[in-house]
């Protein structure tokens, strides 16, 4: 028993001493961008490998890049683009998935086929269709157009989908005996079951909406419609090698995910562990 409870330990400090070597490899990058912000241009490309902290903390970097960009419309651009995705997807995979996994109807194998099709299609491919959509709308250069993409997801319907098939039959048989119909059961019954899955699904979006680059600069060219995505992209061509402006305007891009972060930090993590996805 000794032997067998010194082997656990053993492997259980291994186990610790592997994940904080990965979270430390993880957190390298970001305490880079965030060094390299408060440096000068001649300390931030220098070849020098002990040149990690900056000589004299400086702030010009970040009084640049406030003074030439518009954060606070960024900001608003970009929350409600996260918003508005979340709803949306949220909001047609939850009633999608309830009728690919608990209802009965024709060509319901057919359509949610094309369902799985659609998520091993490169989404690149869906750019052309969705801009003339867009454009014959008149609606470019708008919010709608920075949402319409992820009005509708697949990954979501197929998640949820997943979400309701584990559900026991007997929530519906009895619901059936106390009256309800389809629809008083989805609404009471149901969807508030698979919240975990709701949850997981909105993390999932919001994540995605923030990263996505190449619908926003395509769809909208405007500059007062940026998102904090295509408004790096663009300095990346103002600032080539001033790289402390940079990595100020990454820092402050990064503060609005943060702070969702920290508000729905539980969130987070209950829906990410219930549903079994990964980012």
């Amino acid at each position: 028993m000794d032997g067998m409870e010194t082997r656990r330990k053993l492997v259980n400090v291994l186990i610790h001493v592997i994940l904080i070597i990965v979270s430390i490899t993880m957190l390298i990058p970001f305490l880079w961008m965030v060094l390299t912000a408060f440096k000068s241009v001649t300390e931030a490309t220098s070849v020098n490998p002990f040149t990690i902290l900056p000589k004299e903390w400086r702030t010009e970097s970040f009084t640049s890049v406030i003074e030439n960009m518009n954060f606070l419309l960024l900001y608003k651009n970009t929350l409600l683009l996260i918003f508005f995705r979340v709803l949306c997807a949220v909001l047609t995979a939850t009633m999608a998935g309830y009728a690919f996994g608990r209802l009965t109807f024709r060509g319901r194998d057919l359509a949610f086929g094309l369902v799985l099709f659609q998520m091993m299609v490169p989404v690149q491919i869906f750019i052309i269709p969705q801009y003339l959509m867009v454009s014959k709308m008149h609606m470019l250069n708008t919010i709608f157009a920075l949402v319409f993409p992820g009005m509708v997801t697949a990954f979501g319907t197929f998640l949820l989908k997943q979400g309701y098939m584990s559900l026991p039959k007997d929530l519906e048989e009895a619901a059936r005996l106390d009256g309800c119909n389809i629809g008083q059961t989805f609404l009471y019954i149901m969807a508030p079951l698979t919240r975990s899955s709701m949850v997981a699904l909105g993390i999932f979006t919001a994540v995605f909406a923030f990263k996505d680059l190449m619908w926003p600069m395509i769809v909208n060219t405007d500059k007062d419609m940026l998102v904090l995505s295509s408004a790096l992209a663009k300095m990346q061509g103002q600032y080539v090698s001033k790289f402390p402006e940079l990595m100020a305007a990454s820092l402050l891009a990064c503060i609005p995910m943060i702070i969702i972060y920290v508000i729905f930090q539980k969130q987070f993590i209950e829906g990410i562990a219930t549903s079994g996805g990964k980012l």
